[in-house]
């Protein structure tokens, strides 16, 4: 049997600077050095100094795990530390996520990590949870397995065709981004989920329940309809994720905020607030 050899920093470069779409001209003149020099590197003719693979990276946006992979494969140290979130140096991390999450309640809001495992999340998410099975909610919970399972809360979604699209369009841009083998593997299995029966009468025109027609509302983006305990209720996702990460597990995470997008939604939760 024999071995791939591992890919040299050249290669590397070559691959990220193409996956951006740029030219060796144009990463040069970002980056403030020359095209010649920019071809010498990834041909292996010239070793870039630390600095610069750093550099280069900052401007082809290389995620941060695959910045350490680069510096290694140049003959250098890793700069970012990879740390556990339950080690005793990210308890100021942990904290304050917990506080985050307890303080945007009732709305919901949850923090989740490259693979879109559920870090922590709040009363409001765990809410929109009730009555999953069991099945869904053991082990690492995901948030794209929890909401586009057939079983899960897709066929409690009133625009499952469009959130649905939405959800998986955002994890082909982030897989396009960092080619991450798990997170395509989680694609491949989400995207693979039947469609429930009750996504085919989509919206809020024909919803049985509620007192009334669905009043109309000028949204500001796509909201996410879902149903609880005979409510509509709508949402507009906002995600968050920390500036200028210097840890792997840090860049990963990503805290996603359900903002209530009409007057009706927020007057159910903040009745159903302690």
């Amino acid at each position: 049997m024999t071995t791939a050899a591992p890919l040299t920093v050249g290669a590397l470069l070559r691959t990220w600077r193409e996956r951006r779409g740029l030219s060796q001209l144009e990463l040069a003149g970002r980056a403030d050095s020359s095209s010649r020099h920019i071809s010498f590197v990834e041909t292996g003719r010239s070793r870039p100094s630390e600095e610069m693979v750093l550099r280069l990276a900052d401007h082809l946006d290389v995620p941060v795990r695959d910045r350490n992979a680069l510096l290694v494969a140049a003959g250098y140290a890793p700069r970012y530390a990879h740390t556990p979130l339950g080690d005793p140096s990210m308890e100021v991390l942990r904290e304050g996520l917990e506080r985050l999450l307890t303080g945007y309640e009732p709305y919901p809001a949850l923090v989740v990590d490259a693979t879109y495992e559920v870090v922590a999340a709040n009363r409001g998410i765990l809410m929109l949870m009730e009555g999953l099975p069991e099945h869904l909610l053991a082990g690492p919970l995901n948030a794209m397995r929890l909401t586009l399972h057939p079983e899960g809360l897709a066929p409690r979604i009133r625009n499952l065709r469009e959130w649905r699209g939405h959800l998986l369009a955002q994890m082909e841009r982030q897989i396009a981004l960092a080619r991450s083998a798990p997170l395509r593997a989680l694609y491949e299995e989400v995207a693979a989920y039947p469609l429930p029966a009750t996504a085919e009468g989509a919206d809020g025109a024909d919803w049985p329940y509620g007192d009334g027609p669905v009043e109309a509302v000028a949204y500001l983006a796509l909201p996410l309809r879902i149903e609880h305990d005979g409510h509509l209720l709508s949402f507009v996702s906002s995600i968050s994720t920390f500036n200028t990460p210097m840890d792997v597990t840090v860049a990963e995470l990503a805290i996603e905020t359900l903002l209530p997008a009409d007057p009706a939604t927020v007057k159910y939760l903040r009745s159903l607030a302690p």
